[in-house]
């Protein structure tokens, strides 16, 4: 099985049972995002917090030994991606990422923002002209080596 079945199994099996995201991480011991990006195939699940996921999800052992493989990372199938949540952050890059690339220069020196040592955060904010969507991108500064 691959890690993408096994992503997809992991999603039928939400979907079956009612269970929710923030349950799944609650059950394993890890951050929300962390455990939706995994679960999706973007990192290896620990041996231990695979087995309770399938079992949580009544999966057999073919989708927790996906879950512990090493993944190939980027889940994106275009380099434009097509869904609409998605592209939203593509395009706040596309706006944005030249301001931010010069607000952490400016705040860090030259070095960038890791993804591997790396946080994430996604909540709601309530706010009289709707609801706001917050997302923290955490991650730790890289300066360039010369």
């Amino acid at each position: 099985m691959t890690k993408k079945a096994a992503g997809e199994a992991v999603l039928a099996a939400k979907q079956r049972l009612g269970i929710g995201w923030a349950q799944l991480a609650e059950a394993i011991g890890r951050p929300p995002a962390w455990t939706v990006a995994a679960l999706l195939g973007q990192h290896p699940v620990p041996e231990a917090e695979a087995r309770i996921v399938v079992r949580v999800l009544e999966l057999d052992d073919d989708v927790r030994w996906a879950l512990q493989a090493q993944p190939t990372r980027g889940a994106l199938e275009s380099p434009v991606p097509t869904d609409p949540t998605i592209y939203r952050f593509y395009e706040v890059l596309q706006v944005y990422g030249p301001a931010i690339k010069e607000l952490i220069h400016e705040e860090f020196g030259d070095g960038i923002m890791s993804a591997i040592n790396f946080r994430l955060d996604v909540r709601r904010e309530a706010d009289p002209a709707g609801d706001r969507v917050v997302v923290t991108l955490d991650g730790k500064f890289l300066p360039y080596q010369w």
